[in-house]
């Protein structure tokens, strides 16, 4: 939520809530408060509070500045937003880089305190609806599960709390291992599933399903090389050497288990429910490919694309009570368009997409895009994955119709992030540049824009004045069936793997993959990668993968569009993309206009503050800080 300004720390939280409790303050009763008692003896008043342990999740990945801005997705656009302080490794105990409130430290145990405060209360609750209170019960198990998931996912082990603190308690914690913390989620989702069976699925609550699917997320992650002692002393010195290794990694055990536990929770879920079109035998047109992946990034919202695209939501972000509204904003929507498109709509250019994802989207007969193949270069934006025109707007794109005061520009409406002959010696600058007449401060470093998850519908103009109501997926099917292709693969199990892969490729249009061994399991990456994107996994793929120096550390690249006029060509009145009269020279360059991107080993996990060290002498710095 845009306008919380949350900075307690564990201590102070604890601390706030501590001394709320002192029945002796002021012996009168607030006419704006609802009383404990009152609370847990009305059902409707404990699901209000449950309601607010949701609200923590805040606007998921919809949030201004995105998390694709830490890895090899995006690039932001606006300097000053402290996202170099982590993509150029200076990040420190004393300057801490940018935080999501979806997983910062503070915010995630004042989650985890009302679901310790819910999970206290229920028991005794004294509303007669016992299926109700059993419901309720079973989100607050998932729902701190899901908040000590971000914490483990982003800062390795944490303190374990499972009660709301009093008055005159030690509030200092230490750190529990990594093994005890993914034992505890694990424990909470199993008490979700249980209570949550036979309840049913409201879209943007926890249920049976949601939980199963958590659990098969927490147990890949737990299997992966970034939580395998050996493996973590075999490819990093940084946290081989760190002399509380099981605060981040398994330092004992069977990884093979853990593969194959992970393997048999995602099945589990496949088993259990379906996605959206993953029953197919042969691609789809390259066209219906391109409508499928809009559709599941509309969550089956919007009139464009197919409403049987919402089964993919197994947990969703949605236009609810359960969630805050943005202040100012109206009905709580979203103005992810206006946050990320281009600036000649009027639009911020936050999260623009970079050349390192472009380059990494296949060409339509599954072979891979190459710089060096001049069919390739003359025409990048041709003949690609139609998960690309369902992402990324390019120069030349077709998009919305244009504002009224930029309309007489471009009456065409097609994305220009180029410069092009004037036919007079000098450039026309694209209205959608850093160089336009439109908003340049707003324009795009990398000359793309994204285009996933911005409702393309051309009613809905992407401004201050009208939100999106897209649902946020924190967890979607097709996330379950690449996690059951990946421990497919580490068990052996090219055949069923290979199966899964194909499913969700001829969903969007892309041939069969018939690859094995190292290969096959580079497929499955990058397979994710594309399917995935801007979803808030790169981030924490490429490190628990052990591959961040190849992604983030290979820096920013971004492409330049120069149109030169073909011989006896007369450049048009009002610009508009066409090869007939110009020709299209496209080339890589590298971006270091904001960041110089470089990693460093301790950027594996997030740092904690100083402050929050001071506050709690228990804790142990991550390592390399």
């Amino acid at each position: 939520m845009k306008n919380l300004k949350i900075k307690a720390s564990l201590f102070a939280i604890i601390m706030a809530f501590a001394f709320s409790c002192d029945k002796e303050f002021l012996n009168t009763k607030p006419l704006d408060k609802i009383s404990s008692a009152a609370t847990w003896a009305d059902g409707p008043l404990s699901e209000a509070f449950i309601f607010n342990v949701y609200s923590f999740l805040g606007y998921g990945g919809f949030e201004e500045q995105a998390l694709a801005a830490y890895t090899d997705e995006a690039m932001f656009t606006h300097a000053g937003r402290n996202i170099n302080t982590f993509t150029e490794a200076s990040e420190s105990p004393s300057n801490v880089a940018w935080e999501s409130d979806t997983y910062r430290w503070g915010r995630m145990y004042l989650a985890i305190r009302e679901a310790n405060v819910a999970l206290e209360n229920l028991p005794k609750a004294t509303f007669t609806d016992a299926v109700l209170k059993e419901k309720l019960t079973g989100e607050a198990y998932f729902l701190r599960a899901y908040y000590y998931q971000q914490l483990l996912r982003f800062y390795g082990g944490v303190p374990l709390i499972s009660k709301s603190y009093g008055l005159n308690e030690d509030y200092t914690v230490a750190r529990n291992t990594y093994d005890e913390c993914v034992k505890f989620i694990v424990s909470d989702l199993d008490n979700a599933i249980k209570m949550l069976d036979g309840k049913g699925a409201t879209p943007g609550r926890a249920s049976k399903i949601a939980a199963m699917a958590l659990k098969a997320r927490v147990l890949l992650y737990a299997a992966s090389d970034l939580h395998d002692g050996p493996t973590v002393k075999a490819k990093s010195s940084v946290l081989g050497s760190y002399s509380n290794l099981d605060l981040i990694a398994y330092t004992s055990g069977d990884r093979t288990a853990r593969w194959n536990a992970a393997k048999a929770a995602a099945k589990a879920v496949l088993d259990a429910t379906s996605g959206y079109k993953l029953n197919l035998t042969a691609p789809v047109s390259a066209e219906e490919g391109k409508n499928n992946y809009i559709s599941i990034a509309m969550g089956g919202q919007s009139g464009i694309g197919d409403a049987s695209a919402a089964s993919e939501l197994i947990l969703q972000r949605t236009h609810t009570a359960l969630y805050t509204q943005e202040d100012n904003w109206p009905l709580g929507g979203i103005h992810y368009g206006i946050n990320n498109g281009p600036n000649g709509y009027h639009n911020w250019a936050g999260n623009t997409p970079i050349q390192n994802l472009v380059d990494d989207y296949e060409m339509m007969d599954g072979s891979k895009f190459d710089w060096n193949n001049k069919d390739h270069k003359a025409a990048p934006f041709e003949n690609r994955d139609p998960r690309f025109y369902a992402t990324v707007l390019y120069d030349g794109a077709t998009w919305k119709p244009r504002p009224s005061d930029v309309a007489g520009l471009d009456p065409v409406n097609q994305v220009q992030t180029g410069y092009y002959d004037d036919g007079a010696g000098g450039k026309i600058n694209g209205i959608d540049t850093r160089e336009s007449a439109v908003e340049n401060w707003n324009g795009s470093r990398t000359h793309y824009y994204t285009r996933k998850f911005i409702d393309p519908n051309p009613a809905v103009a992407d401004n201050q004045s009208s939100a999106q109501v897209i649902p946020w997926p924190f967890i979607r099917y097709t996330e379950m069936a690449l996690n059951y292709a990946e421990a497919c693969i580490e068990t052996g199990d090219e055949a069923e793997a290979t199966k899964w892969i194909n499913r969700i490729r001829f969903r969007a249009g892309m041939p069969a993959v018939t690859d094995k061994g190292t290969t096959l399991r580079d497929r499955l990456r990058n397979e994710r990668r594309i399917e995935l994107v801007y979803e808030e996994h790169r981030y924490h793929d490429a490190r628990r993968w052990m591959i961040p120096a190849t992604t983030v550390g290979r820096g920013i690249k971004s492409i330049n569009v120069d149109a030169k006029l073909k011989a006896g060509a007369k450049a048009p009145k009002l610009y508009k993309f066409d090869k007939s009269v110009y020709d299209y020279n496209y080339t890589v360059e590298d971006n270091t206009s904001n960041e110089t991107r470089k990693w460093n080993d301790k950027m594996y996990y997030r740092v904690l503050s100083r402050d929050e060290m001071n506050r709690n002498n228990k804790l142990v710095q991550n390592p390399g800080y």
